[in-house]
């Protein structure tokens, strides 16, 4: 099930703190009973669902979320990428970073990452789209929707590579 209480919690806890379109978005995190997976870890698609969590707090407070509301916009995650490199644990606290790296002609690109005492436990790479009825809205106007600048900062070596990687992926699956 869907975390509608956290969800509505992370809108409300960052409506009156705006930030930059390219700065980092901080949020503390409790790995609950109902999050951990039989053999005791936060289940890896749990990891996701609270990546979603990260990702709300970040669009509220950069105001994508009302530009959303305002352009009756909807977005969608259009790939990702995750490594998952250290245990959470029940009840263990944690600490999430989100940001965004910059964006393309279609896609928006974000990375998360989980941090417990010091170390990163895992780390997700991102695409994301926005939508209206006539399909994916060019970054461009919905960066200036949310009143920045709608030039992108140059995508790191890494994310380049990732996205060029993901191109030669066949689609549909070869199966």
């Amino acid at each position: 099930m869907y975390p509608i209480i956290r969800m509505a919690k992370a809108i409300l806890a960052n409506r009156k703190a705006p930030m930059g379109i390219l700065e980092t978005h901080v949020s503390q995190h409790i790995a609950w009973p109902w999050d951990i997976d039989p053999w005791k870890d936060l289940n890896n698609g749990r990891t996701l669902t609270l990546f979603d969590l990260g990702r709300i707090g970040l669009a509220q407070r950069s105001g994508l979320n009302a530009a959303l509301m305002r352009n009756r916009w909807g977005i969608v995650v259009a790939g990702n990428t995750t490594r998952y490199r250290k245990r959470i644990t029940m009840m263990q606290r944690f600490e999430m970073r989100s940001r965004c790296i910059g964006w393309d002609k279609r896609f928006v690109y974000m990375e998360q990452a989980m941090w417990r005492g010091g170390e990163c436990c895992n780390h997700i790479l991102l695409r994301g789209a926005v939508t209206s009825k006539a399909g994916i809205v060019p970054p461009e106007q919905v960066v200036a929707a949310m009143g920045f600048d709608p030039v992108s900062p140059e995508l790191p070596d890494w994310v380049a590579h990732w996205i060029a990687a993901d191109h030669e992926r066949p689609w549909p699956p070869q199966f």
